[in-house]
């Protein structure tokens, strides 16, 4: 009845008048949302062309939302049931890691007891049907191959699959399940007795994979008595999950963090004394200029409770709580409605300026510019921003993100401009996987388990010939031979974690990369001391 009487209103306005000629509503005292509503109206029912209601309607959402905080966000049905997959757990399909080869898809593992390995799907196997139509050689993206392969529990695909020593065309039915996905990126002993940790994001399934994990390593190492939590690259994920991971660690009614805002009230999160380590692991949490959101909580709360100590550089700054507000069409707002702070009181978003998004996501690009990600003296902080922590009193600072006890600078001379290229242009990637599909048995039959290959194993000349050669197809080189000589050490490493991750898993690809990394490298140097 409403939106007829506008219209109505609207129409007895402008009779009469020419086309071109501006009019006034008199909307009353409740304007704002009035003349929202009389504007989308207007549009919908006046405009020239004919438009889609229901996008406008969105596109007006994004706009206000866009004159807020970076962090609040419309999104439709399709992108929350995309966005929420990763932090639910699962998702439902045929169940195989893979990747793209020369515009075929080549299944790096089957998921352990998924739908696929069910009915015999191998590693190294091309998958260049689906429901007889091609996928390969047709430069479909990853994206439209994942939404063709995806489909709801119970359905059945067709797979027409390519097989290394098998001339005809293998056929497979797969009934999609439910796959799990894993918010931990690897665990394993590090060093005898120290564990290795390594969580992607925070999800449903975090606490449980992360206790599961400590199981696996007490039970390794005849009991454990350090532990590195990794959380470099974590870009955060679910508050629940962060609070219950750091609830292991500390004491009975340890504040973990609490959260505040104009129209919400303060409210806390409190470890409940039921963790199993709090007293007997000491622990070192890493972190880089990507953790973010629910990893500094974890990182906070541990530092600021003088429960561990913090390596690396300064966090993302991501410290906004936000509130989904779900439609009946499946979309949603996550509307920013209160901050972040530490036990001690540290606010962790970092400052940022309303309706300037791209200011702030170039942040970690000003830091580059800076020299904060080089040297810790380059970092400065004003004493209105200097807080304690609460058991030990050591001082530590706010003003965005959480600042590690020991500094770890950025080392530009790892990564050689080379490097980078052969790592854009995916010409690394590519090469490990046409070097495990030629090899596969060899290697396994060669190195009957992963301490053998990462004690014997070099990657050979021939395979770092077939980079450079491949490089030059892109038309990348090295600026001279000196450049080539510092790229190699970097590039042996990480082309033989590669190859590890696709005999093995995720765990072996970072016992090898972990090696060289120097944040990783100073925390063990943290426990040692």
């Amino acid at each position: 009845m409403k939106k007829r009487f506008l219209f109505t209103t609207i129409s007895l306005l402008i009779s009469g008048i020419s086309g071109f000629a501006q009019f006034r509503l008199n909307l009353g005292n409740d304007a704002p949302i009035r003349k929202l509503q009389a504007a989308e109206m207007a549009i919908t029912n006046l405009y020239v062309d004919s438009v889609d209601e229901s996008r406008l309607v969105e596109d007006a959402i994004r706009g206000m939302l866009e004159k807020l905080d970076p962090h609040s966000t419309y999104t439709t049905a399709k992108e929350t049931q995309s966005m929420n997959e990763p932090l639910q757990g699962s998702f439902e399909g045929i169940g195989v890691q893979f990747n793209m080869v020369e515009d075929t898809l080549l299944v790096i593992q089957p998921t352990l007891n998924g739908p696929s390995e069910k009915v015999g799907i191998l590693a190294g196997d091309r998958i260049v049907l689906v429901n007889d139509s091609a996928i390969a050689g047709v430069k479909m993206s990853k994206e439209e191959i994942m939404k063709r392969l995806r489909g709801k529990k119970g359905t059945k695909v067709r797979l027409g699959v390519v097989r290394r020593g098998i001339s005809e065309m293998l056929n497979f039915t797969v009934t999609r399940a439910k796959i799990p996905l894993h918010t931990l990126d690897a665990y394993y002993l590090i060093r005898p007795k120290t564990g290795y940790i390594r969580i992607g994001s925070f999800g449903a399934t975090t606490y449980d994979e992360f206790m599961t994990a400590i199981d696996t390593l007490q039970r390794r190492s005849n009991g454990l008595e350090n532990l590195i939590l990794d959380l470099q690259d974590n870009g955060g994920g679910y508050l629940q999950a962060a609070a219950q991971i750091a609830n292991e660690f500390l004491q009975n009614d340890d504040l973990i963090v609490y959260t505040e805002g104009r129209s919400v009230p303060r409210q806390e999160f409190r470890a409940q004394g039921t963790g199993r380590l709090r007293d007997n692991i000491r622990v070192v949490v890493l972190v880089n200029e990507y953790s973010a959101s629910a990893s500094e909580i974890v990182t906070g709360a541990l530092q600021d409770q003088d429960r561990g100590q913090v390596v690396g550089r300064r966090t993302f700054g991501k410290g906004l709580v936000q509130r989904p507000i779900e439609f009946p069409d499946g979309s949603m707002i996550r509307l920013t409605t209160a901050h972040y702070f530490t036990p001690s009181g540290r606010c962790i978003q970092k400052p940022y300026v309303k309706g300037e998004k791209r200011d702030y996501y170039e942040d970690i690009e000003k830091r580059f510019q800076h020299g904060e990600l080089y040297s810790k003296d380059s970092i400065r902080f004003a004493d209105s921003l200097r807080y304690e922590t609460l058991r030990l009193h050591r001082t530590v600072y706010g003003g965005g993100g959480i600042m590690p006890d020991f500094f770890v600078p950025l080392d530009t001379t790892q990564y050689t401009r080379f490097h980078r290229q052969l790592a854009a242009k995916s010409v690394i990637i590519n090469t490990s996987l046409k070097y495990i599909d030629k090899n596969r048995k060899s290697l396994r039959k060669q190195y009957a388990s992963f301490d053998d290959f990462k004690r014997d194993f070099e990657v050979p000349q021939s395979m770092i010939d077939d980079v450079v050669a491949e490089a030059e197809k892109q038309n990348v080189k090295p600026k001279d031979d000196a450049e080539l000589q510092q790229t190699l050490p970097m590039l042996r490493m990480q082309l033989k974690a590669l190859i590890a991750r696709d005999i093995w898993d995720m765990n072996e690809y970072f016992a090898i990369i972990n090696e060289q990394n120097h944040i990783v490298r100073r925390g063990l140097e943290v426990l040692g001391n």
